[in-house]
């Protein structure tokens, strides 16, 4: 079976965005495939381009083979120059000031979640070892 690794159109009219999936060379542009492996919407700025580097190299590795714009998107993504054997790639991809401000933020709310949590264990096991010690004296003084 020739498998490619292909755009899929999906969105609105006048709106296209499109999913990376890998599927038979013979199947229709939008016809069914073995699997989606990204998402790439050209529309804002800079283009959101998300690719499962782990499982464009393994369809790369099995022979699959990409379509000229994939190609160039996985360029981009630097998984062209992984799958070459260069240990160094590294992506090209820019990320807009909001997604990194948005991905700051995320971090701190998860440090703060995480830190509640410890807390919270804390408190727990401080719970049970008063809990032990207090059958403890009452056992003595009977």
């Amino acid at each position: 079976m020739a498998v490619r690794i292909r755009l899929k159109r999906v969105g609105k009219i006048h709106a296209p965005a499109y999913r990376v999936v890998v599927v038979d060379s013979r199947k229709k542009r939008d016809g069914r495939v073995i699997e989606e492996i990204g998402l790439y919407d050209a529309q804002p700025n800079p283009s959101i381009i998300r690719i499962d580097s782990a499982r464009a190299q393994y369809w790369l590795g099995v022979g699959a083979q990409p379509s000229d714009q994939v190609r160039n998107l996985l360029v981009l993504t630097g998984d062209i120059a992984k799958f070459n054997g260069k240990k160094d790639a590294v992506s090209r991809v820019k990320v807009a000031e909001s997604d990194k401000a948005g991905a700051a933020a995320e971090a701190v709310k998860a440090a703060e979640a995480e830190a509640e949590k410890s807390k919270a264990a804390q408190a727990a096991a401080k719970a049970e070892a008063e809990a032990e010690e207090a059958p403890a004296e009452a056992g003595e003084e009977a």
